[in-house]
């Protein structure tokens, strides 16, 4: 059988919540990835010291073994510098979310001021830390991404020095941004290689499809397999993994989130194997990021197989995309 190793895998942007769901999904993605992103737009957010140390522990007690780290974010406000000094050893990054733009982002920054901005700002551009943005204004769901480019316009003119991610990125727009400021960077899901907006509501409605930011055109697709095929090196993995109880995703609510984590290597594998990018996945998935941000993670080696896999129908109450599909890609076994 065809087998294919990756060595130290890193998910750049992922949701863990918090209570009995933490510790139902925590394990999924500590069993595969040397280390994740972990976002604090819990309720209350993650925006104190002893909060990022606190939700840290229980994501560390929630994990079956020590070879997994939880890289730690704060919930973006208007912070002064003696703060940040006070936190920067025990954060990589500080998330971004325009209010009320996704789930439990109702305590975001409502005006994107540059000088009510800048004193935090430029503190985090002082002491290295980076800006992970969640891009999206309020404007027609299509159209939200890709109006947001001039906010990163903005951030990356005003503040050369400091390190801009643009989270889970959608667009050709977004893309195209890539190249135009030294400071901009970006993750891009697995979902969002795959999916367009006819995947989700194309049919029928595929709640287990649905996420914010919202898939987008067959265009916005390709320029995103682009880069990623190409491991372009301002680019890394970042699943948005987002878990929901089953009831609130199939629901006429439906919740926010495509939860991924248990079978992201899996399908970035079968995507790359497909555009016979199979050396390009190492630096998509790890080398990239390591780069950016800098993190040097816990070894592990995890070898995936060419055969069938049935995905589960769900994971504790949480179903995944592509439930009772069947995918080209396994897990052999992790080092």
């Amino acid at each position: 059988m065809k087998t294919h190793t990756l060595l130290m895998p890193l998910d750049m942007h992922l949701h863990l919540r918090d209570g009995v769901m933490l510790e139902n999904v925590a394990p999924l993605t500590a069993f595969t990835f040397s280390g994740a992103l972990i976002m604090p737009n819990l309720v209350p957010p993650v925006d104190t010291l002893e909060a990022v140390q606190s939700y840290k522990q229980r994501i560390m007690a929630a994990v079956p073994n020590d070879y997994f780290e939880s890289y730690m974010t704060l919930f973006y406000k208007n912070y002064d510098k003696a703060f940040l000094e006070n936190v920067v050893d025990e954060i990589t990054a500080i998330k971004l979310y325009p209010a009320g733009i996704t789930t439990n982002s109702e305590g975001g920054v409502s005006s994107f001021d540059i000088e009510e901005m800048r004193v935090t700002l430029e503190a985090m551009s002082e002491l290295g830390i980076p800006l992970c943005v969640h891009g999206e204004t309020d404007g027609f769901v299509m159209d939200r991404e890709a109006e947001f480019m001039s906010i990163y316009e903005l951030l990356a003119k005003n503040f050369p020095k400091l390190k801009l991610v643009m989270e889970h990125i959608t667009t050709k727009a977004a893309v195209d941004m890539l190249d135009k400021y030294d400071n901009l960077y970006a993750t891009i899901t697995v979902h969002h290689l795959l999916l367009t907006l006819d995947d989700v509501v194309g049919g029928m409605m595929m709640p287990h499809h649905f996420c914010k930011p919202i898939a987008k055109r067959p265009e916005d697709l390709d320029a995103l397999l682009g880069v990623a095929l190409e491991a372009h090196p301002k680019v890394m993995f970042g699943s948005d993994s987002a878990p929901h109880p089953q009831h609130k995703k199939e629901s006429c609510g439906c919740a926010a989130g495509v939860f991924t984590a248990p079978i992201a290597l899996q399908l970035l594998t079968e995507i790359f194997e497909q555009f016979d990018k199979l050396d390009n996945l190492q630096s998509f998935v790890s080398d990239n990021a390591q780069n950016i941000y800098g993190i040097c993670p816990e070894f592990k080696e995890v070898t995936l197989e060419k055969r069938p896999f049935v995905v589960p129908e769900n994971y504790a109450g949480v179903v995944p995309m592509y439930a009772g599909e069947v995918i080209g890609w396994a897990i052999e076994s992790v080092d």
